[in-house]
């Protein structure tokens, strides 16, 4: 019997045509998660900075806080993890990406449009889930004790930071030049360190500076956080609605300015 009369005609030519959506989504969120942990200058904002203000905030009396100081240290470490991988590391990224040709290139695939955004979205809410067990591992060990009933709280508010800073850093990436995105993401991300209500509740910010602070999604999400995981209780409304408020605005601010090449 020939090859022919076994195998119909046909068999062994290529079937031309996209691949299904979910397998192309699990690929490309794949290969952004792991450029992003093989990246140094990523770890170093993403892991190594948070984990070094988590032990020394800890550890040492720089700044005042209530006893013991890593129940108020780790959610505002949690809250700046966020910020560092959904603004900052999305907003570098992206502006990379647009000047290097990359996006063009991949639009240039089967890959729609909406799935290169949602492979991005999906890769950060990795590395996002990697800091947490990391950074909470290391919390644990230096004594932190959070209130199991506000877990759900808790998560709910990462899920909404990453949501607010996810918008807000895909628009400035997406919008301005790679070197002025450079630059204004890191000053952006040093300001609401010092002044946002991470490192330093909103309630012992100075006068104006805590006002300001309670409406930015840094003081938000951090505020929210340690009413969460120190009480247990629900955060109150103005966090969740502060956060979702600059989700939904970022997001169509985004979706009418962001340029893709």
């Amino acid at each position: 019997m020939t090859t022919t009369e076994r195998f119909p005609a046909g068999t062994f030519l290529a079937a031309p045509g996209r691949g299904r959506l979910g397998g192309m989504l699990a690929a490309q969120s794949g290969v952004e998660m792991r450029l992003a942990l093989r990246n140094g200058e990523q770890v170093l904002l993403t892991l190594l900075i948070p984990l070094a203000l988590l032990v020394g905030l800890t550890l040492l009396e720089v700044v005042p806080l209530p006893a013991p100081r890593v129940a108020m240290v780790a959610p505002g470490v949690l809250a700046l993890a966020v910020l560092s991988t959904a603004f900052t590391g999305q907003a570098i990224g992206l502006g990379y990406d647009r000047r290097y040709g990359v996006i063009r290139r991949l639009a240039a695939t089967a890959l729609p449009r909406w799935l290169l955004v949602a492979g991005r979205l999906v890769a950060m809410l990795g590395v996002v889930a990697v800091q947490l067990v990391v950074l909470g591992g290391v919390a644990l060990a230096l004594g932190w004790r959070p209130a199991l009933a506000g877990l759900g709280w808790g998560l709910l508010l990462v899920l909404l930071g990453c949501a607010a800073f996810g918008g807000l850093g895909i628009l400035l990436g997406g919008t301005l030049r790679a070197e002025i995105v450079l630059a204004v993401a890191n000053i952006v991300w040093f300001m609401l360190l010092l002044g946002g209500g991470i490192v330093l509740p909103v309630a012992q910010l100075p006068g104006a500076l805590g006002t300001v602070a309670a409406v930015l999604p840094s003081g938000a999400l951090a505020e929210g956080l340690r009413t969460a995981l120190v009480t247990g209780q629900f955060p109150g409304a103005q966090p969740v609605l502060v956060l979702l408020g600059w989700a939904a605005l970022a997001t169509a601010v985004a979706a009418r300015t962001v340029r893709l090449r």
